[in-house]
């Protein structure tokens, strides 16, 4: 499980990458969000955050099919 410095960074960087990404979930003021390969298919990690943009974003934009 990733927790990254810049967690919204990370997830734009893997989108950019050609994977693809789910909100799983959010409580506890933090985020859980799914990273999976380019093919939609099998979760590869999973980054966990309480960064408030990573929060805002995916509570926009909840998955990289959106």
């Amino acid at each position: 499980m990733l927790t990254p410095a810049d967690p919204l960074g990370e997830l734009l960087r893997w989108e950019e990458s050609g994977g693809t990404w789910s909100s799983v979930t959010g409580r506890d003021g933090a985020v859980t969000v799914s990273l999976c390969r380019c093919d939609g298919g099998e979760e590869v990690d999973r980054i966990t955050s309480a960064d408030r943009e990573l929060a805002v974003y995916v509570a926009v934009r909840p998955s990289s099919e959106d």
